[in-house]
């Protein structure tokens, strides 16, 4: 059933459930041993290496589909933070094709072609600014990570079901559409979760506090500072001063938006290698 189109607000995480295996994800909680293995085997790649293929487990894959949520059905979807809702009756979908980011093809330098500039990421991004969530809170950018393999993988990593990314917040799947777009999905990066989106970039050395243009910017609204707290994420347009920068972002207030921010929301900066 569509949910109310509603103004979100910021976001926590819920606590777990004693009596479940909850991961911190999307929101969805993977009740039992079996699919442990599942998400323990997934959990080690949060978004795609770069330059390099995905870890892929295909009994990861096959399961993926038939996770259930145990959403909180009061619960507001939010900047930053996506939330896997209980299934719905299944609905028409373009059929699954594989994505740049997860297909194991070659990235653009590997293959001999240039790699993009910051400036064309921004131009982008900014060319997609005034897109909106239709009634139902869906958008192209859900649409979109629902068709690629990487949503199957983070689905078997965070538990809940396809249909479920159909309204979840979206801001880091723009993010994600953005460099797949640009043919830089192996920089960028391709995740539905902020927090691991921002650890892949640490634990791949492209991790710091300098708002340079085209960095993908994460942000906490209560000042936090540790990835946990991140509940939103964005592309760095430029710095403005010293105390704020100007990004655009998808998931605010339902739309894709260029925002000044003050740095004192920024929790870091992920920098996928452009060309100069």
């Amino acid at each position: 059933m569509p949910r109310a189109h509603r103004k979100k607000a910021p976001g926590k995480h819920r606590k777990p459930h004693p009596l479940s295996i909850t991961w911190r994800t999307t929101g969805g909680v993977v009740v039992g041993a079996a699919v442990l293995g599942t998400a323990a085997a997934t959990a080690q790649a949060s978004v795609l290496p770069f330059g390099s293929a995905p870890v892929r487990s295909a009994a990861a894959a096959d399961l993926a589909p038939g996770l259930a949520a145990h959403g909180d059905p009061s619960r507001r979807k939010s900047e930053g933070e996506p939330r896997i809702r209980a299934s719905k009756t299944p609905k028409k979908t373009r059929p699954e094709r594989p994505s740049a980011v997860s297909s194991g093809r070659p990235s653009a330098r590997a293959a001999g072609k240039s790699r993009p500039t910051a400036a064309q990421a921004i131009r982008l991004a900014r060319s997609q600014v005034g897109v909106e969530e239709d009634g139902g809170g869906e958008t192209k950018f859900q649409e979109w990570y629902m068709s690629t393999s990487r949503a199957r993988e983070t689905l078997a990593r965070d538990g809940g079901s396809l249909d479920g990314y159909s309204d979840a917040n979206w801001c880091d799947m723009f993010v994600s559409w953005v460099g797949e777009q640009i043919g830089f999905g192996d920089q960028v990066g391709s995740d539905a979760w902020t927090v691991a989106h921002a650890r892949w970039f640490q634990e791949h050395g492209r991790w710091g506090t300098e708002p340079r243009p085209g960095a993908i910017v994460f942000y906490a609204w209560d000042g936090g500072k540790s990835f946990d707290d991140i509940r939103h994420v964005g592309l760095v347009v430029e710095e403005i001063d010293d105390g704020t920068i100007e990004a655009v972002e998808g998931n605010t207030d339902n739309a894709v938006r260029v925002k000044e921010r003050s740095t004192d929301d920024v929790v870091g900066y992920g920098y996928p290698d452009y060309r100069s």
